[in-house]
């Protein structure tokens, strides 16, 4: 075992884990104020709303498959009765359909906040960051589900992969697991690492806000300061 599979696959993922737990304690002690997602609804709402729905309900539906792929093991899968066939096709199937609509979702996000001046001009670096190290990791999740298994060929990761993970978990990680594992599927897993450390300095943490109140709020209202200016222009539309 040489030194750089030992580091890549258990060093840095240990590594970026600690900075993402250590990281939100800091965070939360010294900055709660900047603990929710600065709102950019009144920079330009409309591509906000359609990419936000869709990479939201992607993204929960991509993290859902991940959990059931990756942490429950495949005799357990076998067990119940479904073939390797079958969780295949499924895995193609689900997942292609919520890569598609997180992808989706994430490249109007991506467009959104390059194209659209007034965002990008309160756009941090770190909000850039976020949103093109998602769309990264977003495009090699769609590669390895579609491209990978369909025209390259097939891969079986709930053998390698998934053990190597639980393994990580449990604190008894087998780096040799990942040894033969497809170069895509490895730079996936280093992302998504990668993500986890820089996590607690970005937006990302909104998540663990729960904001259950926006689910009833009302929508951001914005007037302008000259009053009599937009009385004509209603009175205008009324005729």
């Amino acid at each position: 075992m040489n030194f750089w599979n030992q580091f890549w696959w258990v060093i840095f993922p240990y590594l970026m884990l600690a900075i993402f737990v250590i990281g939100h304690i800091y965070r939360y002690n010294t900055d709660q104020l900047g603990w929710t997602a600065k709102s950019s609804e009144i920079m330009e709402k409309n591509t906000l709303k359609w990419g936000s729905i869709l990479f939201h309900v992607g993204i929960l539906m991509v993290l859902g498959g991940h959990l059931v792929g990756l942490l429950i093991p495949k005799a357990w899968t076998e067990a119940v009765g479904i073939s390797e066939e079958m969780y295949h096709a499924s895995a193609i199937f689900g997942g292609g359909i919520a890569g598609l609509i997180t992808f989706t979702g994430i490249l109007i996000l991506l467009f959104r906040r390059v194209n659209v001046k007034r965002v990008r001009m309160t756009s941090s670096f770190s909000d850039m960051l976020v949103v093109i190290l998602l769309f990264i990791e977003i495009v090699m999740g769609m590669y390895n589900t579609l491209g990978y298994n369909l025209f390259v060929g097939g891969f079986d990761y709930r053998e390698t992969l998934a053990p190597w993970l639980r393994g990580l978990l449990v604190f008894r990680p087998d780096p040799t697991l990942m040894i033969d594992v497809p170069l895509f599927f490895k730079l996936h897993t280093l992302f998504a690492f990668a993500i986890f450390g820089i996590w607690p300095f970005t937006r990302l943490v909104h998540v663990w806000s729960f904001p259950l109140e926006y689910l009833k709020r009302s929508m951001i209202l914005y007037r302008s300061r000259n009053a009599q200016r937009v009385m004509q222009i209603r009175q205008l539309q009324q005729k």
